[in-house]
């Protein structure tokens, strides 16, 4: 009996920096239904035109392998490491959180900050602009805890992953 447990996975795969290729992986994704939690691309390499793409998706093991040997047989994708699979993995991610406020929650707001060592990068008399980088679960934390606080809006970049030790994709 195969295994139903979802379970989330960061996917990272290494592709040619070439027009079209994010629309192809994207595409993957969507034709058979596969949600992305989050999804990161940048040039990892300009000398070789090679960027990088990390997928969070949540699935059974059974879907996780079809999504890797999918990804894998797309062209031109060079690898494709489940980074989840594979062991200890460095993933994080970046935030920006606005928080209009006065008075005492304004207070509390730069205290809760402090606490998760988020930096200010923008103020004015009614509102902060809080920046913070860690991982998920942290971001979450410190979004959840700036609702009663008066919390505006939040841009996210997604996760950027990398194996530890001298694992490379």
């Amino acid at each position: 009996m195969a295994d139903s447990t979802y379970v989330t996975h960061t996917i990272s795969v290494l592709v040619d920096n070439e027009s079209g290729v994010l629309a192809r992986v994207i595409g993957l994704f969507s034709g058979r239904g596969y949600n992305i939690d989050s999804l990161t691309v940048a040039v990892v390499d300009r000398d070789s035109g090679r960027s990088r793409i990390n997928v969070v998706t949540t699935g059974t093991a059974m879907v996780i392998e079809q999504i890797k040997a999918q990804l894998d047989r797309l062209v031109p994708v060079h690898k494709v490491t489940d980074l989840t699979r594979q062991g200890p993995h460095v993933a994080r991610e970046m935030a920006l959180v606005k928080v209009i406020s006065s008075g005492e929650n304004r207070v509390e707001a730069l205290r809760m900050a402090d606490a998760f060592r988020a930096r200010v990068v923008d103020t004015t008399k009614g509102s902060f602009v809080f920046e913070l980088t860690g991982a998920i679960d942290k971001i979450d934390a410190f979004i959840e805890l700036m609702r009663p606080l008066g919390l505006a809006e939040v841009s996210r970049t997604g996760i950027a992953a990398l194996a530890r030790g001298e694992t490379t994709i």
